[in-house]
């Protein structure tokens, strides 16, 4: 098995976690300017952190200080600092940690319906489909893909990547900040915690320039859309508890996250889907499997014989894939590799346009299949939760 395409994830009770934000001048010596309301980071423009009672409370108990943090301090793993909880997540924009440069190089790790519908689909496996070879998406992907991007975060191994998408947001129609991507992608499981540095980059590489010729590529199409930064995210307990690499494998029916981005530099008050192009639906009552005739998974694989510049994708008829007594998975022929982890699954909806089911999970190594999470109650109150929290805010 490749382990879950970065790590993996769980459900049940499932929980926002609070995010603290601070802007800087740069990769050294970066300047805190955010105020956190009760459950995420809002800039204040003063140069002054806040931060409520209870998050600094959590913060002591853990030994760690915002200044020291934002000076080198999140390169401290150490199992009683690596924040792990939900409403302890805390992601400080560095500007310019993520450099261009820096973008272009890193590589991801080595391992990694209607209920009464989906019920048919409940404890069956399906034979292994046959492999179906990943095909390069069309450019521009400003327009062809729009709000599919890159997912970029620090881990105890290093920088690493995942893929991710652009959701729509009910509370702020046409004005979404909300970024799905899995699991394994965001939180370590249950032998770590959250991972550092997360930002989001929406559609990058819009011409799919190849990798070596991708540095002398200009900016504005390297980075279209800007440099997206979490300040707040969601997953389940039972990840947090129970997820990890390739022993966390049976959490794969759960690996699925959400999160909430504000841009690195001023957008002149426009949001994410603005600025991307495009946010998808998310389905969290899709039909069962039988019913749905074709699906497109999308992502930036970065493994041979994929390089990581272009987004690729891979559009099969899904089948069943069953772990232990958790919800059946989807599953396609793909050949799409590590570092597309967490991009969209993608069905037609009764529009034509594209509705996000699943998110690229696990499969095995050399990649011949992928398999995906059904969205149901359990990714439906996250999502629900997120959406609430920032409704009376951006």
């Amino acid at each position: 098995m490749r382990s879950i395409r970065r790590p993996v994830l769980a459900a049940a009770a499932l929980t926002a976690v609070v995010a603290l934000t601070a802007t800087g001048c740069g990769p050294e010596g970066d300047n805190a300017d955010a105020k956190p309301s009760q459950s995420a980071g809002q800039d204040t423009g003063g140069g002054e952190i806040k931060i409520p009672q209870d998050i600094q409370d959590k913060l002591k108990e853990h030994g760690i200080d915002l200044d020291k943090w934002k000076n080198g301090e999140w390169k401290n793993w150490d199992k009683d600092k690596w924040l792990r909880e939900a409403g302890e997540f805390i992601n400080p924009i560095i500007k310019n940690f993520w450099n261009p440069d820096k973008i272009d190089k890193v590589k991801p790790p080595q391992d990694p319906s209607k209920p009464e519908d989906i019920s048919e689909d409940q404890g069956k496996t399906d034979p292994e489909p046959a492999a179906v070879p990943a095909q390069p998406v069309k450019t521009p992907y400003t327009s062809t893909a729009p709000g599919v991007g890159l997912l970029l975060f620090s881990t105890p191994e290093g920088e690493s990547r995942c893929s991710a998408t652009v959701v729509k947001d009910p509370a702020h129609p046409g004005k979404s900040n909300l970024v799905w991507t899995a699991a394994h992608c965001v939180h370590a499981g249950k032998n770590g915690g959250w991972y550092r540095n997360m930002m989001f980059v929406p559609n990058f590489n819009k011409n799919g320039v190849a990798a070596d010729k991708l540095k002398a590529a200009p900016f504005e199409d390297r980075v279209p859309s800007g440099k997206w930064w979490a300040d707040d995210m969601a997953t389940s307990n039972e990840w947090i508890k129970g997820g990890g690499a390739v022993p966390g494998v049976p959490m794969a029916p759960y690996d699925f996250a959400l999160m909430h981005v504000k841009p690195e530099q001023s957008t002149g008050g426009k949001s994410l889907e603005e600025i991307a192009g495009a946010a998808y639906t998310v389905d969290f009552n899709a039909p069962a499997m039988a019913k749905i005739p074709s699906l497109t998974a999308q992502g930036y694989p970065a493994e041979p014989p994929f390089d990581g510049a272009a987004e690729q994708q891979c559009t099969d008829k899904p089948t069943r894939l069953s772990m232990d007594a958790k919800p059946t998975m989807y599953r396609i022929g793909c050949t799409m590799t590590g570092g597309s982890s967490g991009g969209p699954w993608f069905i037609k909806g009764a529009d034509g346009k594209p509705v996000l089911v699943s998110n690229m999970s696990m499969g095995p190594r050399p990649a011949r299949w992928s398999a995906g999470p059904h969205l149901g109650p359990e990714a439906k109150s996250m999502f629900d939760t997120m959406s609430k929290k920032w409704a009376t805010k951006q």
